[in-house]
């Protein structure tokens, strides 16, 4: 097994990316991205997260993350991941609005029927990519990244407008989710 991509140093500040199954457009509906950013919140509040940088794409997310003392990084992304997947599921079969139900679930239901480790459904995929920041400049690099991203797929233009992403934080101090800020 690779190690390239792996949590190695537990102070370390991660870039982190992880996509749903064949890269699905689920996050195209407010209700999901809610689930998302209120999952990451309750990670940050009892799990030892600690966020400096996010975005919420379509079909995948990036962060840039820590865990705390005596938290592991590995084990709260795959808390996240549980959860999100969970509850965004439940929230697609029970969503009479979802005019997608029947493909989204089909999706997952496949995904999962290959995947022994799922009992019925795998929304995320396996991979989580984690890149360690080892300097400022990485730090900065990877923050720039996650905030362009709606800019480069033409969502807004300029990364302060999209809301599910910490540009808004850095720009006016207001956002989704609490960051711990990285100044310079």
């Amino acid at each position: 097994m690779s190690t390239q991509y792996k949590f190695h140093d537990p102070e370390g500040i991660y870039f982190v990316s992880f996509a749903t199954v064949g890269w699905t457009d689920v996050f195209t509906r407010v209700l999901y991205k809610e689930i998302f950013a209120e999952s990451v919140r309750h990670c940050q509040r009892h799990k030892g997260l600690e966020l400096f940088g996010w975005c919420l794409m379509t079909n995948h997310a990036h962060l840039l993350v820590r865990a705390k003392e005596g938290h592991r990084l590995n084990d709260i992304i795959r808390d996240l991941k549980k959860y999100t997947s969970t509850q965004i599921i439940k929230s697609i079969e029970e969503n009479p609005q979802e005019s997608r139900k029947e493909w989204l679930l089909s999706m997952f239901r496949n995904a999962g029927a290959h995947n022994p480790n799922n009992k019925k459904y795998q929304f995320w995929r396996q991979d989580n990519h984690p890149i360690e920041c080892y300097s400022a400049q990485v730090v900065h690099q990877k923050l720039n990244y996650i905030h362009n991203n709606p800019v480069k797929e033409g969502v807004v233009e300029f990364p302060e407008h999209y809301i599910y992403s910490s540009a808004i934080n850095y720009a006016d101090g207001q956002g989704l989710l609490e960051i711990e800020r990285i100044d310079g």
